[in-house]
């Protein structure tokens, strides 16, 4: 299986006059298609970790491969595109722009990548929120949405400019029962049938269970 992204010895210290260490010495492999759990503890640096994955944080030190390109050799401006193009971002919280209808959220980042005409990105759009059975609800605000509606829409943005690779962050740490299955299920699915890895933080075990491989960090270490 090949590569989507590699880590090697990937450490993030927080400076200060006591330093914090919130993850060290991580070696990670992500294939091509795979859907990755991480889980552990409070506090024992998942979500560090993922945001130095997505490139939304550097390292203190190690390196970060994504398609086999090393990513501290790219520039602001280049870690930028590369966020914008080839990585997908879910959080616990959807972040839609409450005066946004789904339709116009999920065209902000192809509008912002501007490969697409207007009429394009609309199509594109309708299209994905139609993937996620959201085709009756693409003109509605956040605020008429119910919570897995909206954890949907924010799924279909993240999937707005073709990505390698979707980190989600508590992807249904915010929803009841029934919608955090729909979600488990959705990422389950685009990891299998749209060649998209996923790697997925969550205190759930169920949704854990669906995903093809369980990492686990304890004080910011990985452990078997």
């Amino acid at each position: 299986m090949n590569s989507i992204l590699r880590t090697e010895k990937l450490t993030r210290v927080l400076p200060g006059e006591v330093p914090v260490t919130l993850v060290q010495d991580i070696d990670l492999t992500i294939g091509n298609s795979e859907f990755v759990a991480i889980m552990g503890p409070s506090g024992s640096g998942k979500s560090s970790l993922l945001y130095l994955l997505g490139l939304l944080d550097s390292p203190t030190s190690g390196k970060l491969w994504l398609e086999d390109e090393e990513t501290s050799l790219f520039n602001d401006s280049q870690l930028a595109q590369v966020r914008l193009q080839r990585i997908g971002f879910v959080f616990q919280f959807h972040f839609l722009l409450a005066e946004f209808s789904s339709l116009e959220n999920v065209m902000l980042p192809m509008r912002k990548l501007g490969l697409l005409s207007e009429s394009q990105a609309r199509e594109k759009a309708g299209m994905l929120l139609n993937s996620l059975d959201m085709q009756e609800h693409k003109h509605k605000l956040p605020s008429q949405l119910s919570g897995g509606q909206r954890q949907r829409v924010a799924v279909a943005r993240a999937l707005a400019n073709d990505p390698v690779l979707i980190l989600a962050d508590e992807p249904t740490g915010a929803l009841d029962t029934k919608s955090s299955a729909n979600v488990r299920d959705i990422l389950h699915d685009l990891s299998h049938h749209q060649k998209c890895a996923i790697v997925a933080v969550t205190h759930d075990p169920e949704f854990a269970q669906a995903a093809d491989r369980q990492i686990h960090l304890i004080d910011g270490h990985l452990v078997p």
